[in-house]
């Protein structure tokens, strides 16, 4: 007996991801144009955390991980007039940096790594911020981020340091699209024009912070909305 002919089932084909893409990338002509109307609206761009030297600026920071500004100028303004040194943060001992900083967020794991990089800045590098990143970086308490902003800032190296902000402006806008800050900060660095590099850091996060704002960015205002790639933008 022949046994009854089946019919093949049907294979299920996955249905197609509905994930959006990200925006075109900016040209060149368009990028040299966003920076140029960053540069003209605020020629002189400077950083809104608050220290006296090298050192107050890796500490401040350090300390602004996961913090605002704001917060951290509060608790370094009376920290820093008696401890704006290795040593002397040291003869304060963590405990007392502890005090100080209490209304951070991670406070406790903060007052650490500042009493850690102060011991290692002292052993090491006789008490002087190293003006190179592999040393940055191996102080506790200090990444790749934190490295970039001591030596744009304290050396004026031409860093990127991808925060929030600027990991936002750079896929939204197009201008350097990527999935981690790291291949944001490569992408930029690539296409971000010589004359620009010095200041971009702070342009991009002064821009981030308080036009192109993650919930509801003012693209009616900004100054670069006509070569910005944001399909969601509104005029």
């Amino acid at each position: 007996m022949v046994p009854a002919m089946t019919k093949p089932a049907k294979s299920k084909t996955k249905s197609k991801s509905k994930t959006k893409r990200p925006p075109r990338g900016m040209s060149r002509a368009d990028i040299q144009t966003f920076f140029e109307r960053l540069r003209d609206q605020n020629p002189e761009p400077e950083g809104e955390l608050h220290y006296r030297n090298p050192y107050t600026l890796l500490v401040a920071v350090v300390l602004s991980a996961q913090a605002t500004d704001a917060g951290v100028n509060k608790a370094t303004k009376p920290l820093f007039k008696i401890a704006d040194t290795p040593e002397k943060m040291l003869a304060l001992g963590e405990d007392k940096v502890r005090d100080y900083i209490k209304s951070i967020g991670l406070y406790r794991n903060k007052a650490k790594n500042v009493i850690g990089l102060s011991q290692m800045l002292f052993d090491r590098h006789n008490s002087v911020v190293p003006r190179d990143r592999a040393a940055l970086e191996a102080l506790p308490g200090v990444g790749r981020k934190t490295a970039n902003v001591v030596l744009n800032i304290a050396f004026g190296e031409p860093t990127m340091a991808v925060d929030t902000h600027i990991f936002r402006i750079g896929n939204r806008t197009g201008l350097a699209p990527g999935k981690t800050p790291r291949e944001v900060e490569d992408r930029l660095v690539k296409v971000i024009p010589e004359e620009f590099m010095l200041h971009a850091h702070h342009w991009l996060i002064l821009h981030g912070r308080y036009v192109c704002k993650a919930r509801a960015p003012e693209c009616p205002t900004c100054v670069v909305n006509d070569v910005c790639r944001y399909k969601d933008k509104i005029l």
